[in-house]
């Protein structure tokens, strides 16, 4: 199984930041079936003030690039993804267009 942590920011606004957790405290069952049907074994998702950090553990069948298809050929997806840009913003150094990005991983113990 391999493991991804990964980074986001949101819009800098207490209203935002509390609707935003509010979603994902009942994310839509389409979203998360689609999470699943990717390879996705398990996700958690941590915020420190508006900075979100994020860690997938995904089976050997995962890629990335089979996730954005599947998103992209998911309506509820789509759906899900403009409403949540609401919230989001790019963490600096993202590139157009980018929403989460992958970090490195410079220390395990």
């Amino acid at each position: 199984m391999k493991r991804y942590s990964l980074a986001l920011d949101l819009v800098n606004d207490p209203v935002l930041i509390a609707k935003y957790e509010d979603y994902h405290q009942a994310i839509w069952p389409e979203i998360k079936q689609s999470i699943l049907d990717a390879g996705v074994v398990n996700m958690e998702i941590y915020r420190f003030e508006n900075r979100l950090f994020m860690i997938m553990e995904v089976n050997d069948e995962f890629s990335f690039e089979k996730k954005g298809q599947l998103d992209a050929e998911n309506e509820k997806v789509q759906e899900w993804e403009q409403l949540m840009w609401k919230y989001q913003s790019a963490i600096p150094g993202a590139k157009e267009g980018e929403k989460w990005v992958i970090m490195d991983k410079i220390f395990q113990l």
